[in-house]
Order: structure tokens, then sequence, then C-alpha cells
């Protein structure tokens, strides 16, 4: 494992936490960095308060705040994000930040990253090598992304990127399509869901997704790279509300959010307004390939949908 020290950044995020907690369970000294003090104290006491845990308070959108939080660190993990509605105005930003810092410092940087660059799927499982044409807002803003963090302008850093599909875990939050479907669910209240319900899309497990990450950060190779993070298996919504269901031991209405729906909720809810185009994953799934990390990597951690959802619900419960 090459890694001496790591920073997170955005480490109270869906993804941040659980990058955070599984580089604490490998005994990486580790800071986390994010806006809120308050957000930081809370993982870190669910973590334990271990020893090796830093906690760091900044804005990711200033380079001067990461690279004073990150100066011991060679490996920073990009887990920060900014909602659907801004991600226009502010994702690029918020990267080039983070670039910035990183190259003030000459860190190795892993990006967490989504599947929108890679437009309509023109494979059965997409590989690393799947030609980019995304026809979405976001997917082109997302391309622009990837752009700006291989760039040649940052010529002291080695970044990394890891593309995650839709994702569920108990540090899965309301940003994430399903997160909020089953924070619902646990808590025994009507639930939405994004999509169609009926057709199997693929979902990763947060904390598979994060054992494979820091897999990836640890080793030299990785770096200059893209890395498809694939989900165990695909599973329809309703297969997916039925064992939340079972798991959180109450059965309230869950109502399928589609073109007209998500519309109708974006007047009150902007970012809802924003989905609609990313529908086209939901009816014409996208399914990554492992192979390239299984070549180079090894064994891809697959907890089974009905395990990964049911701990997911068990760990929503017992948080509120």
């Amino acid at each position: 494992m090459d890694m001496k020290k790591a920073m997170v950044v955005g480490a109270t995020g869906g993804t941040g936490a659980v990058i955070t907690a599984e580089l604490v369970k490998r005994g990486v000294p580790t800071t986390a960095f994010g806006r809120s003090r308050q957000k930081l104290e809370e993982l870190a006491a669910q973590l334990g308060s271990p020893a090796h845990l830093s906690l760091a308070v900044g804005d990711a959108f200033k380079p001067d705040d990461v690279a004073a939080a990150a100066k011991d660190a060679d490996v920073l993990f990009h887990c920060a994000n900014v909602p659907y509605h801004e991600m226009e105005s502010k994702l690029i930003p918020l990267g080039e930040s983070i670039m910035e810092a990183a190259n003030r410092l000459g860190l190795k940087v892993a990006a967490i990253d989504g599947i929108y660059p890679y437009g309509r799927r023109q494979m059965s499982r997409v590989t690393e090598d799947h030609p980019k044409q995304p026809h979405t807002k976001k997917g082109k803003v997302r391309l622009a992304f990837e752009q700006m963090i291989f760039s040649s302008r940052w010529n002291n850093v080695r970044p990394l990127i890891a593309r995650l599909p839709d994702y569920y875990g108990p540090t899965a939050n309301q940003a994430s399509y399903l997160g909020g479907t089953l924070e619902a669910i646990a808590a025994g209240k009507p639930a939405f869901f994004i999509g169609s319900m009926t057709v199997p899309r693929e979902y990763v497990y947060l904390p598979d997704a994060a054992i494979m990450v820091v897999e990836l950060a640890g080793r030299d190779e990785a770096y200059g790279q893209n890395w498809n993070i694939p989900g165990s298996d695909i599973i329809s919504g309703r297969e997916i509300v039925r064992i939340a269901q079972q798991a959180s031991g109450t059965k309230k209405p869950v109502i399928p959010l589609g073109r007209v729906g998500l519309s109708l909720l974006g007047l009150f809810v902007p970012v809802m307004k924003e989905v609609v185009e990313m529908l086209y994953l939901t009816e014409e799934p996208l399914r990554l390939s492992g192979d390239k990390y299984q070549r180079h990597i090894g064994t891809i951690p697959a907890t089974r949908p009905a395990d990964g959802i049911a701990a997911t619900i068990r760990a929503l419960q017992k948080s509120k």
C-alpha cells in the first residue's frame, strides 16, 4: 500500500465519509476536510474518534485552505461535489481549486466521478475505453471536468478518476438518486423513486466502492487513468423497495417519478428539474465493466443488494 497520509476533501458527503472510514480502518493517517466542523465532528465520533484521524475545516473553493490542510499528505481524495443545479457554474472551479492546491504540494489526486461523460451506452458492458459522447448538459460538464483533471497545466500532480454508477449505503444522502428513497423508507414515510421501477439498473454499495477506490489510490501504477467502479448486480426499483420495506418493517407508498413528476417537483425543489435530462439512464441503463480493475487490482468486493440494502436501512434507523 503506497500511501503515507491521506486527505479527503468533502469528507462528510456520501462518498467522502465512506472513503474516510475505509482509510481509518486500514490505519492510514487521514485528514478529513469539510466546511462544517459539526459534521466533521459527527463523522469522527461515528468512526470512534481514532487518533490517526484529524479534522480540517475549510472552503474547497480556496486553494490556500486545501493546501494548508494537505501539507503532510501524499494522496488527496477529491470527493467534494456540487448540487445538480449548480454543476455548470461550480464544478470546474471547485476541481481547479483542488488541483491548484495539489499542484503546489506535488500530490497524487484520486477524483471521484460518475458515468455521465459516457453518454448513451454503446456497449453491453461499458469499459474505460467506451467513447465519451455525452448528449446532456451535465455529461458535457463532467467531460470538461475530466479534461481539466488530466490537463497538462498540473505538471506536479498525478491524478486518477474513479467512476461510480448510482450508489447506495448508510452515508448516501439526498444528493444520490436512491439516498432519499431509502432514508424515507427507513423513517417509515412515503417515498419517491426516481425513474422506472421496473427496469433493472446497476448500483454500487458505497462501502464496496470505498475499498476499490482506496486500493487504486494506494498503487502508483493506477494514476493517469480512468477506472470503473462497478456494482455487484443489477436490480429493479421494485425489488429495492421490497427489500428495504422488509428490513424497515414499514410499508408506506413509494411513488415513481418520471418526466412530468420531476418537472412539477422542480417548481419547488430546483434539483429535481435538473434530474429530467438524466432519466435516459433509468430507461436504457448503462452497466460498467470491471474487467480492468480485476486484471490490475484483483477481486471486486460485491455485497449482494439484499444484504447491502438491509444493512443500509438498519444503519439509517439506528442513526435517527
